[in-house]
């Protein structure tokens, strides 16, 4: 039995919500650590751990954006939060 039509996606939509995982949520991982970095008191420590952690955050990222309803939403979610960690860091330090 087929799917209703009302709860797939359009093509547009599906499409923004792959790009925002992938490209958004890596940038929003790569700036969280950044942020991390710039607060922690021991920075190597955050460049070591963040070669892996980022690529776990980066999944849930990834899996979050195909949670929301719309594409713009949470392209745009994930580029304020991004421009957030990017401005803190930038003014921090």
């Amino acid at each position: 039995m087929p799917a209703k039509k009302e709860y797939l996606s359009t093509k547009g939509q599906r499409a923004l919500k792959i790009t925002a995982g992938i490209i958004g949520g890596y940038f929003l991982s790569v700036a969280f650590h950044m942020m991390l970095g710039v607060l922690l008191p021991d920075r190597t420590a955050v460049i070591l751990t963040g070669a892996f952690s980022v690529f776990i955050l980066w999944v849930g990222f990834m899996i979050l954006a195909f949670f929301a309803r719309n594409g713009w939403k949470i392209w745009g979610i994930y580029f304020f939060s991004t421009a957030f960690c990017g401005l803190f860091v930038y003014f921090i330090k």
